[in-house]
């Protein structure tokens, strides 16, 4: 318990240092409490302008948002997309069953073939029941299923006959006959407007009434509904972070201080902060993504723990006898400099996320950047404006709580129990500290970096679902595209042009992992065989007659390039990687047989098996940069080599932990993980930041270093232990997310913020007593000064 002459001790202590940790910006928390009630005039201007900004805010769903950049691959995979914009508007419907080659069941497929090309908003649809039979001479070839089915004998007869026809095999029915695929092209306008939810939900109900009664099951997948997923889940989780981090702050804030004035004090400024960050990012044009989504519990995480700080600080100078207006001020005098430079750290995390050659996650440390800017400015200003206006009756309040402090109390007496035992022998915990943290950084290193897109969607919906069954029958649901680009003076149909198109289908067939392989030369073997046509004319005029949105599938409107396009399965990009190297490697006979042709291997899942796995690299280098620069700053700003080195074990402490528990899991390096020990990282110094800066106030000529080290640990323990517990709770709602990304996310943040707490109570301390000892040692009893 502080006596009551402690608490203006280290103003006079503050005083005596000319230049501030911060530099003297903990002083912009002082403009606004001059004039505190049109401060609150200016804030509620600027909350309103803020609403306006959140709802300009639009989401972005697309599911190559991770690799999107100024790439070769990016710009070459745009490209496809734009020239053949297939699979990025088509809606799967898998049904699947035993009995879904039964007559009465396949005419209730037939009649939802028929509804689903009604629906609002489709371009066109390939299922089984578009495959034709062979032609006969000078005609166009019939549809393989007739318009009424044969019966009996004949109509097993007729089955065997649909389960061996070249076009459909394996491609939009399965070996076994167990599961048919339909493909359902959507018009562009309806994917990227607000119609795809009402059009994916017409298509729901069509399935739900055609089929019913037939014991078939019914799914849908596909980027359509995989983005609409994603939209869904996104906007359902933003209000539940929202909900539980105001929860979480006010719930504990309001157990501790026992005071709704109080409260609001500690509980308030983060959430304004909140509003007014994503309001700036809405302003801004940021669309919200799986990392945006975060940015509420992060503004949070970044904001409460100075706010807490701020407002224990104030409460002690309150229980020690000042006024309102001389504890408020002096708590951002003291506490001040530590919260800029808790900010300063958050804000080097962000800037770390620059390395990365996603625009995703530079967007996100843009944008985490800019909102921790804008929560420091909202705590420093509103804490004290929001003291000075709600806090009444000091006096009374200082005789009632001197008394009736047991949470806090309970809280400082068992932050003092561990100091004593922690500064009793720091050598031995520091050596523990550095086998330790040794360790742990061998397995970290080991990590081995992971991607697989269905991390991307939401795994409690249909789309994983179905596309998994795609895996399992059709050989992936995933697209994989082989772009060939005519040299001038060659057409669609030049001899040479053909033979390149077979000799790529030929080779991607081949290629083991890739199946469901479609181009020209598919339709070019069917005539062929069927017809017994080879003549270019022949399948000039089948090209002419096919309807249009299924000739862009595979021939480019100008007729200068052309896709070989298959399918693989969704496993992590480290499975995919060997696939699409040696298919690209094969490639090169048909590059030099046919110099001229420009062939390269793209679609999302080329992209995201070469990129992912250099990008997760480039961003955990990133991360170990930080570790030593952020080290350095914090040494700079505190003027001091020990302070330097004694934040380097508890900070690199839960990110290397957190690492270990991801290896104990086999989870591997995601981008969520790596992103989130990015920021955790520079989060959790706050604690280490807010004892450092204590212990230079208690650090005063012929005081013991051990009883200074007691004495900052007691002052700043129990807010730091209320902050994470706030912070943790705040980050692990994320558990509830339906995309596995954002629950990685979370959970992993939220032990990171214990993680830190532990290294702040049980490394830092013995580290920062046993650098004292040392550098009084050298200097021959002489301790080091403090800040000047």
């Amino acid at each position: 318990m502080l006596k009551k002459n402690d608490a203006p001790a280290d103003i006079e202590q503050s005083k005596r240092r000319s230049v501030s940790i911060a530099f003297g910006l903990e002083r912009l928390g002082l403009i606004a409490v001059r004039a505190p009630i049109l401060s609150c005039i200016i804030l509620v201007v600027l909350v309103v302008a803020a609403v306006f900004g959140i709802q300009r805010i639009k989401i972005d769903d697309s599911l190559s948002q991770l690799f999107r950049s100024d790439t070769k691959e990016y710009r070459q995979y745009e490209q496809v997309t734009k020239r053949f914009p297939s699979t990025e508007y088509d809606v799967l419907v898998v049904v699947e069953g035993k009995t879904l080659l039964e007559r009465a069941n396949l005419e209730k497929i037939r009649d939802l073939v028929t509804d689903l090309q009604l629906v609002d908003g489709t371009r066109g649809l390939i299922s089984l029941f578009s495959a034709r039979q062979a032609p006969a001479p000078g005609k166009l070839p019939a549809a393989l299923f007739p318009q009424e089915l044969p019966e009996g004998a004949d109509y097993d007869k007729f089955i065997e006959t649909v389960k061996a026809n070249e076009i459909i095999r394996g491609k939009l029915l399965s070996e076994d006959g167990t599961l048919a695929l339909i493909v359902l092209s959507l018009e562009p306008a309806i994917v990227g407007n607000n119609k795809l939810n009402k059009t994916v939900t017409e298509i729901r109900k069509i399935m739900a009434e055609d089929l019913a009664d037939t014991g078939l099951s019914k799914q849908l997948s596909g980027v359509p509904v995989m983005q609409l997923e994603i939209r869904n889940a996104v906007e359902r989780d933003g209000l539940i972070y929202n909900v539980a981090g105001i929860l979480a702050g006010c719930l504990i804030a309001i157990l501790f201080f026992r005071k709704i004035s109080f409260m609001i004090v500690a509980a308030f400024p983060p959430l304004l902060a909140i509003l007014l960050a994503l309001g700036v990012l809405g302003w801004a044009g940021f669309s919200l993504n799986m990392f945006l989504n975060v940015m509420t519990p992060l503004i949070m995480v970044i904001s409460f723990s100075d706010s807490m700080q701020l407002t224990f600080a104030a409460r002690d100078r309150l229980l020690a006898g000042e006024d309102r207006f001389s504890a408020f001020r002096n708590a951002v005098l003291v506490v001040g400099p530590a919260c800029v430079l808790t900010h300063a750290t958050a804000g080097i995390s962000f800037l770390a996320l620059q390395f990365s050659d996603s625009d995703l996650i530079r967007a996100f440390g843009e944008a985490g950047l800019a909102a921790t800017i804008i929560a420091l400015i909202a705590v420093l200003s509103l804490v004290p404006v929001f003291g000075v206006l709600l806090v009444r009756h000091e006096e009374v309040f200082a005789a009632k709580f001197k008394t009736a402090d047991a949470g806090v109390n309970a809280l400082r007496q068992f932050c003092a129990w561990i100091a004593v035992r922690m500064v009793g022998r720091p050598g031995l915990f520091s050596l523990i500290a550095v086998i330790l943290v040794g360790g742990l950084a061998v397995v970290y290193a080991n990590l081995e970096p992971r991607y697989r897109l269905a991390d991307q969607v939401p795994d409690k919906q249909q789309a994983v679902e179905a596309s998994g069954r795609l895996d399992a029958k059709l050989t992936g649901a995933n697209p994989i595209d082989i772009l060939i680009e005519f040299p001038k003076g060659q057409t669609l149909y030049s001899p040479e042009t053909l033979q390149t198109i077979a000799d790529v289908h030929s080779l991607v067939e081949k290629q083991a992992g890739v199946g469901n392989v479609w181009s020209l030369e598919t339709l070019r073997r069917w005539l062929a065989e069927k017809a017994g046509s080879s003549d270019v004319a022949t399948l000039q005029e089948y090209v002419g007659v096919i309807p249009e949105h299924l000739v862009r599938r595979f021939i480019s409107a100008d007729q200068t390039a052309v896709v070989v396009s298959g399918r693989v399965p969704d496993l992590d990009s480290s499975r995919i990687l060997p696939v699409v190297d040696k298919l690209d490697g094969s490639l090169n006979d048909v590059r030099k047989a046919h110099p001229g042709y420009e062939i390269a291997v793209t679609g999302l899942s080329a992209i995201a098996a070469r990129n992912s796995a250099n990008m997760i690299q480039k961003l955990n280098h990133g991360l170990t940069i930080e570790f030593a620069l952020v080290a350095i700053f914090i040494g700079l700003a505190f003027r001091s080599v020990v302070v330097m080195f004694a934040c380097i074990l508890p900070g690199i402490f839960p990110v290397v932990l957190s690492g270990t528990v991801l290896w104990a899991l086999g989870e591997g390096l995601q981008f969520a993980s790596v992103v989130a020990l990015t920021v955790s990282f520079g989060l959790g110094l706050s604690a280490t930041i807010h004892f450092l800066n204590r212990l230079r106030l208690e650090t005063t000529p012929g005081t013991n270093a051990a009883l200074a080290v007691e004495r900052a640990t007691v002052l700043v323990g129990p807010a730091l232990i209320l902050t994470t517990v706030v912070l943790a709770c705040g980050l692990v709602v994320t558990v509830f997310s339906d995309l596995p990304s954002l629950r990685l996310f979370g959970w992993l943040s939220a032990f990171a913020m214990v993680a830190a707490l532990v290294a702040d109570l049980f490394i830092l301390r013995p580290t920062a007593m046993w650098l004292i000892n040392t550098a009084e040692r050298l200097r021959g009893g002489k301790r080091e000064k403090p800040a000047q």
